[in-house]
């Protein structure tokens, strides 16, 4: 938000004639404390009220309104050496992705602006206690239990409904999207006027009519923003890319942010992401038909995945980091299925984002994307991806190519488990002779490949499509969950 957006912002809510528990004004900073449990009470109230936003402002007068100023700098405030921001966003849970503003309003008076996004589907805490305004004060949550059963009942707008900007006219909304881009992708002819364009974003929630004139949702911005620095809500959900030198972060080659709209500057993302990427080496028998060390279509999918499945109320943005030996894809927050699930399993947290980039063809259809990926893997003899799962973070690895003989236990245990989901949605099952092939592994080494399947069963990743078969030469395999 630019400063005169701000300043409308803050007399817009001073101008408020009614007690307001998701706006709380402050003259001075008092304690970093205190900060953090209005910010918990101003999400908990802003969804009890229905409202996006709840805002914490200093250098307003709490019972006159009057903007008197601050001198409390947000933004370069420190607590035990630490930016405060960050100090605030350690001890709350979920890590909401709050905004912080400074400028000077009204001759000069300094304003601090906390915007906090309203707590979804849970309690927003501090320091492991939840808060809420009650009138002008802020009380602890579990003191009222109706109102925590509210918040935990809630069924609040999807993120993609959310608004992103509003109050424009439709001249705005053709200079700040890339209506373009949509007819493109989706292959219609676009309209010969522009109350054509406004119709059919409007009809796609992209855009929404207001009494005052126009709002570009959340969906809108982040997938058609010629450039999403326009837009402050979402601008940290932009695509980073980062080239390492080596197998570890010491040393930066290069780093990029796509600063375009996920739909607008998607296909140029995955063309930069190939064009740093290493070169094949000569393998085997190894069948090739790109030059690069990845197959594209696995990178283009698990990029879409990655943008269509992340957590946005997380901090943090999508992020594509390549090393000499491998190239990491991760997203905000943990995955709603169990990634060994991923194969068989569709369930997504974005569902309106997801549908749309199906429908340009981004991605795959429900369930038939990581199949695709692990295809590709193995026409490409690269070791098995790799989906790891911390606090806040969904990372899919993809490795350089190795010799069977260099991979460890677990790559392989995950290989074969792999091997086994593939066959299982192509309606095959596994057995000795297709990991051989999977492998390259040669008739005679037979032996190699029953290892693997047997250190497979052990860690009950697959068993046998049939028990009652004692014949190990023509036995056959199941994923554990079929």
């Amino acid at each position: 938000m630019n400063t005169q957006e701000l300043i409308n912002l803050v007399n817009h809510l001073i101008n408020r004639s009614e007690e307001c528990e998701w706006i709380e004004f402050k003259h001075n900073f008092h304690s970093p404390e205190e900060i953090g449990e209005n910010i918990s009470a101003l999400a908990n109230s802003a969804c009890l009220q229905n409202q996006p936003y709840g805002y914490l402002v200093f250098g307003i007068q709490d019972k006159t309104h009057h903007i008197v100023g601050t001198t409390f700098k947000a933004k370069s405030m420190k607590e035990q050496k630490e930016n405060l921001e960050n100090w605030l966003i350690n001890r709350l849970s979920p890590k909401i992705d709050f905004s912080v503003y400074e400028f000077d309003c009204d001759e000069d008076k300094h304003i601090s602006l906390y915007m906090i996004p309203a707590a979804k589907t849970h309690p927003v805490t501090f320091s492991r206690v939840a808060y809420i305004r009650v009138g002008s004060h802020t009380r602890k949550l579990a003191d009222f239990p109706e109102k925590e059963a509210k918040i935990w009942r809630n069924d609040s707008a999807a993120f993609e409904d959310e608004i992103a900007k509003e109050n424009l006219t439709a001249s705005d909304i053709i200079s700040l999207l890339s209506t373009q881009t949509y007819f493109e992708l989706l292959k219609l002819p676009y309209p010969s006027n522009q109350e054509g364009v406004i119709e059919k974003f409007i009809s796609e929630k992209l855009i929404m009519k207001e009494k005052a004139g126009y709002s570009i949702t959340k969906l809108g911005a982040i997938l058609f923003a010629k450039n999403l620095d326009d837009f402050s809500l979402i601008q940290r959900k932009s695509v980073r890319v980062i080239v390492y030198k080596g197998v570890n972060k010491v040393e930066t080659i290069r780093e990029q942010m796509e600063t375009k709209g996920y739909a607008v500057g998607f296909e140029g993302l995955v063309d930069w992401i190939n064009s740093q990427l290493p070169a094949n080496e000569e393998i085997g028998k190894a069948f090739r038909t790109d030059s690069r060390m990845y197959p594209e279509i696995a990178i283009r999918e698990i990029v879409a995945n990655a943008l269509i499945h992340q957590d946005f109320s997380e901090k943090g943005c999508p992020m594509i980091e390549i090393f000499s030996d491998r190239i990491e894809i991760s997203n905000p927050g943990i995955p709603l299925i169990t990634p060994e699930r991923f194969i068989d399993e569709y369930i997504s947290r974005n569902e309106s984002l997801a549908d749309l980039m199906r429908r340009m063809g981004f991605c795959e259809e429900k369930g038939s994307g990581l199949d695709k990926v692990i295809h590709y893997n193995e026409l490409y003899q690269l070791p098995a991806i790799n989906v790891m799962v911390t606090e806040k973070r969904t990372r899919i690895i993809l490795y350089s190519y190795k010799t069977l003989n260099d991979t460890d236990k677990k790559e392989k245990i995950r290989a074969c488990y792999q091997h086994a989901c593939l066959k299982y949605v192509s309606n095959q099952k596994m057995t000795n002779q297709s990991l051989r092939d999977r492998f390259k592994i040669s008739e005679q080494n037979a032996a190699v490949a029953s290892r693997i399947i047997r250190d497979t069963l052990e860690e009950k990743l697959i068993k046998e499509d049939d028990p009652t078969n004692k014949s190990r030469k023509y036995a056959s395999y199941v994923p554990f969950w079929a």
